[in-house]
Order: C-alpha cells, then structure tokens, then sequence
C-alpha cells in the first residue's frame, strides 16, 4: 500500500466518523471531497441514521417504520461484530430501540449479545405475549454460547478442587486411612518408641457421589446488575449440574425469589428474573441463612453493587453471622466483562472487615474463584495473586 493509498483510507474513515456535513473538513490534500464506494456510502447513511441530530431531536426512525428491521440488518452487513454491538447499544437510546424490540420481526434482526438480553429481561414485564418466545430464542442463543466458553473450565476447576480436598484432615476414628496418615507422618518416626507420631491425619476419599459442598448464588437483580445476573445463571447451570455440589439460586430486589427448580435451563432462570426495583440485601441474606445446614460445607456468593435499600447495619450483622458459622461468603461487586463497576464502598469495606472478600470478578476468573473458595483458600490473596482490586474504591 502506497502512503497516497494510506492517507486516502485514513481521510475515508474521518469521512465517516465526522459525517457529510459542509462543515466537517475532510477533503484531500487537493482540497476535493472525499468520495465514498458504494460500500462506504451504505456505511455512512447507517451512521447518518443513527447519529445525525435532525432539527435538535436524535434519530428519525418511529417505532412503527419498517425501515428498523431494514437498518438492523444492514449494520450487520456493513461493520464487524465489536461495531454492531456499539451501535446496538447506542441505538437502543437513540432510535427508541428498546420499544421496538417488543415486535418479534426486531428481535429476529438483532446480532444477540449479553447486553441485548440484558435490555430483553429489563423488557420483560411489558414484551407482548406473541413476542415472547422470540425473545426467549434470542436468550437461549447468547446463554448457549456463554455456555460453551465457560462450562468446559468451570467443571476442570471446580472437579479439581473438589478432589484435592476431599480427603479431611480431621476424620473421624473409623474415617481414618492409616496407610495414607502413616506416609503423610515418617518425618515423625519416633526412633525410641519404634513407633510414627502422627501430627496430621488423613481421612478416607469421599465417594463421588456424595455432596461435598453446597453453593448458593445469590443474585442481586436491580437493573444495574442485568449483565451479572446473565452470567450467573449460566454458571448456576454449570454448577447445578455437578452431583458433588449441591447449588441453590437465588435471586432478589426488595422481594426474593428462589429459582433453584430452574437452575438446568439458564433461560427459565433469566425469564423468572425481573430487573428493577429496589434492594433489599438484608432480607435476601435472612433468606439463604436459612438455606444453610451444613455451615462448613457451604459457600455462598452474593453478587451485588451493595447499594443497601434495607437496613444495612442488620445486613452487615447477619453476613457477620453467617461467618461466624463457618460457612464461606464472597460478595462479587459485579460477575461481568464490563470494567471496573460501581458500588457502594463503604459497604464493601465493612464486609471485607468481617470477613467476607468484596471484589468484581470476570466470568473467565470465576471458575478459579469457586475453585479456591471450595479448597478453603484465602480468596482475599487469590484476588489479589491475579491484580483484582480489593481497595474497595469505587
């Protein structure tokens, strides 16, 4: 490519960054105006479309004009995927998208993404009933993908965990494997008495078919938290589906909803869903509390931003107690690919006070994250071995 060819592309994407306004400055060192392919052409009207302000007002497009479908399909055509997704969302605002995503021929031209079923479920209340088993074949589609990236990992770390702890170091009399103790403790032979003390004990392997952990999710499910709330159902899923484990879901605003009896299909999970509305944290920590029989076994991991609409000195007090029984709490500010989320840091720092590690996470972090919590590893340190900020700054 010559340097001429090279500044002409560079001035064609100004073009269509900038419009085709009188006023936008872009021409050639000639002083001619840059002239579009017909491609390019195509590319920058879906871009006057969406961007271009008429008379003050943004977009052009009512929710009854045919063009929508038209212009959904069209930036699919003309700009790769990242592209699409932006301009989904921008459109979402912008061209009253989120109205026009109720009509089951939108649904149908929308590249799906963990942001779309974040709009669908925040839709939810109001999609006509004709749209809605388009709607739930959209979800399907993203959470089927989310699947495949993420269940293949979750099972190899959480097996694994659940393996290399299943032999106790504190067994009952008639749980010991005296070959195992025995080789764990030579460095203890005792030469005088002709005999090994054992300094750690080492119980017989669990049967495979026993529950070796019980996890509860419990999901915060204000708007705020719509992508967390996609990726925890898929990893509710993935979990539900191990015999070791013995998972619970439950999700939340000011009411709390166990949707434990949905847990193999992501999408009733996600359809049970209401995005919206208050948060009550409190009431939804009272609730798995009492789901909890087996405090040594259990890890619960609230997902939520901590913005308490409760009463958040009793909500702090019951997370303080359920630490204190010895059942492992996580609370993840957001289960999200999105950045760096907002939350309410005191409360973050006041659960980290007792006890409980606050911190974001990624979807690809959580396998090993539920791997260390499993194992009893200090998840403080496992967050901060792998850069994940625990400063509580929001």
């Amino acid at each position: 490519m010559t340097d001429s060819d090279s500044a002409r592309g560079r001035l064609k994407r100004w073009r269509l960054v900038l419009g085709g306004n009188d006023a936008d400055g872009v021409s050639t060192p000639g002083g001619e105006a840059v002239v579009l392919s017909a491609d390019d052409a195509r590319r920058d009207q879906a871009l006057h479309e969406l961007y271009e302000d008429r008379k003050g007002s943004r977009g052009g497009m009512g929710a009854s004009s045919p063009r929508v479908a038209r212009w959904l399909g069209d930036i699919r055509s003309y700009f790769p995927s990242s592209v699409v997704q932006v301009m989904q969302a921008d459109a979402m605002d912008r061209l009253g998208l989120r109205q026009l995503l109720l009509e089951p021929e939108m649904l149908r031209s929308v590249q799906p993404d963990v942001g779309l079923v974040g709009t669908l479920l925040g839709l939810g209340r109001v999609i006509p009933e004709h749209s809605r088993e388009t709607a739930r074949a959209v979800v399907r589609q993203v959470t089927a993908q989310l699947e495949e990236r993420l269940r293949a990992r979750t099972i190899q770390a959480v097996t694994g965990a659940l393996n290399r702890s299943a032999r106790t170091r504190r067994p009952r009399h008639r749980d010991i494997d005296w070959n195992r103790t025995i080789a764990a403790n030579l460095r203890h032979y005792q030469p005088a008495y002709r005999t090994v003390v054992p300094e750690r004990l080492v119980g017989h392997a669990r049967r495979s078919t026993e529950i070796q952990r019980e996890i509860i999710l419990c999901i915060d499910q204000s708007g705020s938290m719509a992508e967390s709330v996609v990726y925890s159902s898929v990893f509710g899923a993935v979990l539900g589906s191990l015999r070791s484990l013995r998972t619970r879901m439950v999700v939340f605003d000011t009411e709390v909803v166990d949707l434990t009896e949905d847990l193999d299909d992501p999408v009733d999970v996600l359809f049970g869903v209401q995005l919206g509305g208050g948060t009550d944290i409190n009431r939804a920590l009272a609730y798995c509390q009492g789901q909890i029989s087996r405090p040594d076994e259990t890890i619960l991991v609230l997902v939520s931003d901590l913005y308490e609409g409760g009463i958040a000195e009793e909500m702090l007090r019951r997370a303080a107690a359920i630490v204190g029984s010895g059942a492992t709490m996580v609370a993840l500010l957001a289960l999200s690919d999105s950045g760096h989320p907002t939350f309410d840091a005191g409360h973050a720092a006041a659960l980290a006070g007792i006890g409980v590690p606050a911190f974001a996470c990624t979807p690809d972090l959580f396998p090993e994250l539920m791997a260390a919590a499993i194992e009893r590893r200090d998840v403080s340190g496992w967050a901060a071995a792998h850069g994940i900020p625990t400063n509580h700054e929001s």
